[in-house]
């Protein structure tokens, strides 16, 4: 043991702080919570994860989240995906704004932009009174504590995090492959289909990835912009733990839901591996 330790590169040591850090801030936690879903007064059990499994309503919540956070993506991915080609093709100060566009956003705290958006998604806010305008409804339309605000509201926080990771691959495509497509006969959308689309989606797979994990965890989102009667797994940890006193089913809830993100974030990276292109 001590031999092994002598034979460690000095530079190695330079990085024992920040692992003892990650260890005492992020692992222990988790182990914690983990032995705190299968530990009882009884003993060692996974009594927890079968009463889960077994009631209908743990059923809806975990439908509720993942089709939550599959619009949600869904949504980022229709909007951000257009941004992100414009940001890559524009130059001088118009990309600079919309970089700024981007990332200011990132700065300003989740709750700040769901109180925003309870703004904009009321009654007599502006999405209705657009609507109005234009006459495509005669009287407001409930958008708020509905799943379409929930999403429309989320789409917008998360949309960054969908625009960069495909902007940072799609500025890195050579413009000179559509360039040669064209001169073997390749009209622009077969080119684009063929070639561009193709070489994009290592950043399509990431920003998936960004989005659909931080969907399925959001608490205070869905807490302003839905409300409490709509469940989804994080607002039920959080209520197990803080109103329930149940820190069982708060646990238990917490680790499935840390599967469910280990999940995507082994099969994002087992995407972006397929897909890298071969040097």
């Amino acid at each position: 043991m001590i031999a092994a330790i002598r034979r460690l590169d000095p530079l190695a040591w330079l990085a024992v702080p920040a692992t003892a850090y990650l260890a005492f801030a992020f692992a222990l936690p988790l182990g914690l919570l983990l032995i705190k879903s299968v530990w009882t007064a009884d003993g060692f059990t996974l009594a927890s994860y079968v009463k889960f499994f077994s009631d209908p309503f743990s059923w809806r919540v975990l439908t509720n989240t993942l089709k939550i956070a599959f619009l949600i993506t869904l949504v980022t991915l229709f909007l951000g995906y257009p941004v992100a080609f414009a940001l890559a093709l524009s130059r001088g100060w118009l990309q600079v704004m919309l970089l700024v566009a981007m990332i200011l956003p990132l700065s300003i705290g989740a709750v700040v932009k769901a109180f925003s958006w309870q703004i904009v998604l009321r009654r007599d806010g502006v999405v209705n009174r657009f609507l109005e305008w234009i006459g495509l409804i005669d009287e407001p339309v409930r958008f708020l504590f509905t799943e379409t605000g929930l999403v429309l509201g989320a789409a917008n926080i998360f949309l960054p995090f969908m625009v960069l990771p495909i902007y940072s691959v799609v500025r890195l495509i050579d413009p000179r492959l559509s360039e040669a497509a064209a001169t073997l006969g390749a009209g622009p959308v077969y080119g684009f289909l063929r070639i561009t689309a193709i070489l994009s989606l290592p950043g399509v797979v990431a920003g998936i990835a960004f989005v659909f994990s931080l969907s399925i965890s959001m608490y205070v989102i869905p807490s302003l912009l839905i409300g409490d009667r709509y469940q989804l797994l994080a607002t039920l940890t959080g209520r197990s733990f803080l109103f329930l006193r149940n820190e069982t089913l708060g646990a238990t809830v917490a680790v499935i839901l840390l599967i469910i993100a280990i999940a995507v974030v082994m099969v994002s990276s087992y995407l972006s591996n397929r897909l890298r292109p071969a040097r």
